[in-house]
């Protein structure tokens, strides 16, 4: 079944409580909570003050993304102030396995994270030991950005390897979500999807939610 984590960096932080309950109501599936530092993107966001704040205001999963060198130091913060799945790029520290252990250490699901020049042979050492693989269909750093077209075919290498090595990793896609490029992910095997401007500038959440998972039924 297709889940949909709307992306709260593009959500109104002058009402962030009425955003999370409009949120529950509209049925998501959970909140996607990105991370960043300035340093491995070129962007600063949101931290520890915020993620506390949101798992205060909802029962929604948090599913935090960690766009920052040197992860490791940081996620028993994360896994302890709220986070209920967290995700790492490969590409952000030399001691990765480490890193996926270290979350599932606080019983928290983990996932590796490759970037759209990243390719899927970076992850192999350890994908097994994953609970999800996030493909990211843009460059991490910035919202609103086009998506990425050969993403597509990263994806269903993706679901091939999986099915290859009788995994079950969930398959997780963020950047350029849309109710056009929704349809197209699901279909080359993504299972969970990221939405950011596209979900926020909708006036009914609840039609954004149908939209993604009718235009991107399974």
């Amino acid at each position: 079944m297709t889940k949909v984590f709307p992306s709260l960096l593009s959500a109104d932080f002058l009402k962030l409580q009425d955003e999370l309950h409009a949120l529950e109501k509209a049925g998501v599936d959970g909140v996607h909570f990105d991370v960043m530092d300035g340093q491995f993107v070129p962007n600063i966001s949101i931290g520890f003050p915020i993620l506390e704040a949101v798992r205060r205001g909802t029962s929604l999963p948090i599913d935090v993304h960690l766009m920052i060198d040197n992860p490791e130091a940081y996620i028993d913060d994360f896994c302890e102030k709220g986070a209920d799945k967290v995700s790492i790029h490969v590409e952000a520290t030399p001691h990765i396995h480490r890193a996926i252990q270290k979350i599932h250490a606080h019983g928290k699901e983990a996932g590796i994270v490759l970037n759209p020049g990243t390719s899927i042979e970076a992850i192999r050492p350890i994908i097994g030991d994953v609970d999800f693989v996030l493909i990211m269909s843009v460059n991490p750093g910035f919202g609103g950005q086009a998506f990425i077209s050969s993403s597509l075919d990263k994806i269903r290498e993706l679901k091939i390897l999986r099915e290859k090595l009788g995994l079950s990793f969930r398959i997780e896609v963020d950047g350029g979500v849309n109710a056009e490029t929704a349809q197209q992910v699901v279909e080359a095997g993504a299972d969970w999807l990221v939405a950011g401007s596209y979900f926020f500038n909708q006036e009914q959440y609840a039609q954004a939610v149908v939209t993604l998972k009718g235009e991107a039924s399974s």
